[in-house]
């Protein structure tokens, strides 16, 4: 069996086993998954071909302990584009501080500063889908009041009557 195993190992380095080559490309995952909040107001351009660009700014919030037991805060900004409906999407609707769920892929832009000369490069991600969180109203005043039910009266659904468990405390944070 031992033998068996460090052919298996030669063939995976890409070794001629049997008779053949046999080599094994490890595959690769690039996908990215965040929650956060508008920088700014998304920018809009248009490509010469038609396809619309929307480029934003996501920053990332992050609440730990330190050694102290003190809570710190710790915030990334990241670079997120979105292309075709999605961008015209982002870029009607979403405004400074808005929440979102983003998910896509990373991309490096890597250019030459034409001022300085020097090699520049920069991480982001390349949007592939993406959801609204929080309500309507959240983060900036594009976002109008949700719609009122119909048929009067508060809109027939209350959490704390209609849910068992609605006044449950959370005990994580």
């Amino acid at each position: 069996m031992a033998g068996w195993l460090a052919d298996d190992a030669r063939a995976r380095a890409g070794e001629v086993f049997g008779g053949f080559e046999r080599t094994f490309i490890m595959p690769a995952l690039n996908v990215v998954h965040l929650i956060g909040n508008a920088v700014r107001d998304p920018e809009l351009r248009v490509t010469p071909r038609g396809t619309p660009i929307c480029q934003l700014g996501l920053a990332i919030n992050r609440s730990f302990k330190d050694e102290s037991g003190q809570t710190k805060e710790e915030v990334t900004f990241v670079d997120i584009e979105a292309f075709g409906k999605q961008a015209d999407t982002l870029a009607k609707y979403v405004k400074k501080g808005r929440p979102l769920y983003v998910s896509g892929r990373l991309r490096l832009d890597q250019w030459e500063d034409k001022a300085s000369g020097q090699k520049r490069s920069r991480m982001k991600v390349v949007l592939e889908n993406f959801q609204f969180l929080g309500g309507r109203s959240e983060g900036g005043d594009a976002a109008e009041p949700a719609p009122k039910a119909a048929g009067g009266g508060s809109g027939g659904f209350n959490p704390d009557a209609d849910v068992p468990f609605a006044r449950m405390e959370v005990i994580c944070q």
